[in-house]
């Protein structure tokens, strides 16, 4: 990790624990649209727009999770919006001006690493709207979202993943499990962490030694991008090779690389989704999947354009938990009679543990 993404990863903790301490008493800013808002309808003239991450609408997890709210939305109130591709880092800045020259007078960037354009531009252009998916935007780190008209949606994944760890571990014949990300930054290691803890407990709890390989808490595998490529293949290889039996890969559509790992292996390895339930998402692997590490994206970014659209613009953040079910486990689909038959009822005890605070799982959010 470099010395300015620990940076960001500071600030945007302080921040997050500043807006959970305050969530509920802050009152929302004014709103700034143009024209009023007809009734059921949207304020005259939105048009709401969304910058992808590098991996791109069609990576059935993450982007396209923030796609669909973003049309769920425009469908409702009945406006045309606009989505741009981002190949790499380089076109993030270019695609945020690009809508704001547009007209766009909300715009949803997807993902941590588009923050620091995000931010500039929200800086720049106080007339518009943005939503920032994955960080709280605070690039001169003084502990707070940097404009007023940014509203950060954050997910607090870890919690989620304690459950998969947990499963994980349960489901697990040969003793090992394994993780690998796209990039070491915090909202893909968020993941591995919670998973590592769930392992951890599960440990813990029964007596068991399962060991996770890929993450040892500080330092793991990592493919150095989000694409389904060569670089994915040999990580999820080289755990594979390692003997694991459950693979979690963290990083949109390098899940596709780990499946066809899993394939060619020829044992039985379950693979644990992300984002979205991936079983739905991509029916192709919904064989191998034993669940999925959901985040509620096209619910939060479906609500923020909805009240954005009809002159309700909220800069508040939100923070998914699985308190307010911004986070969760999703079915385990096929895997049902192949799991504990006392799995479901032990995460559910734990969930509560998790919600109550007599169980805890540690994040860059919640330290």
């Amino acid at each position: 990790m470099t010395i300015s993404t620990r940076k960001r990863v500071l600030g945007s903790l302080v921040a997050a624990s500043m807006f959970v301490a305050l969530a509920g008493c802050a009152s929302a800013p004014e709103s700034s649209p143009s024209g009023s808002a007809a009734p059921g309808g949207a304020v005259d003239g939105f048009k709401p727009c969304m910058v992808s991450d590098a991996g791109g609408f069609e990576d059935k997890s993450f982007n396209q999770l923030g796609a669909e709210g973003l049309e769920a939305a425009a469908a409702s109130l009945g406006v045309e919006s606009k989505k741009v591709e981002s190949g790499s880092e380089s076109d993030y800045a270019p695609n945020i001006q690009s809508l704001v020259d547009e007209g766009c007078n909300l715009i949803i960037t997807v993902g941590f690493l588009l923050a620091s354009a995000a931010g500039e531009a929200a800086v720049a252009n106080p007339e518009v709207e943005f939503v920032s998916i994955d960080d709280m935007v605070d690039n001169d780190f003084d502990g707070k979202t940097d404009a007023e008209n940014i509203k950060p949606i954050i997910f607090d994944t870890a919690q989620a993943a304690f459950l998969a760890g947990y499963a994980a571990a349960s489901y697990s014949t040969a003793g090992k499990v394994g993780t690998f990300g796209g990039m070491n930054i915090p909202t893909v290691t968020i993941f591995m962490d919670g998973f590592k803890q769930g392992v951890d407990y599960f440990n813990a709890q029964k007596g068991k030694s399962v060991q996770v390989v890929g993450w040892d808490g500080t330092d793991g595998v990592f493919t150095g991008g989000f694409e389904a490529n060569q670089d994915a293949i040999n990580a999820a290889q080289g755990i594979v090779d390692q003997g694991v039996d459950v693979l979690l890969p963290v990083g949109g559509p390098i899940y596709q690389s780990a499946a066809s790992v899993i394939r060619d292996s020829g044992r039985d390895i379950a693979m644990v989704g992300v984002d979205a339930d991936v079983f739905e998402t991509d029916p192709s692997v919904g064989d191998l999947l034993l669940t999925s590490i959901r985040k509620g994206i096209d619910v939060g970014v479906e609500e923020a354009v909805t009240a954005a659209g009809e002159g309700n613009f909220d800069a508040a953040p939100f923070i998914g938990t699985l308190e307010n079910e911004g986070v969760g486990l999703a079915p385990f689909h096929d895997f049902e009679s192949k799991v504990a038959a006392d799995l479901q009822g032990e995460l559910d005890t734990i969930k509560a543990g998790i919600i109550d605070g007599s169980i805890e799982v540690t994040s860059y959010l919640s330290e």
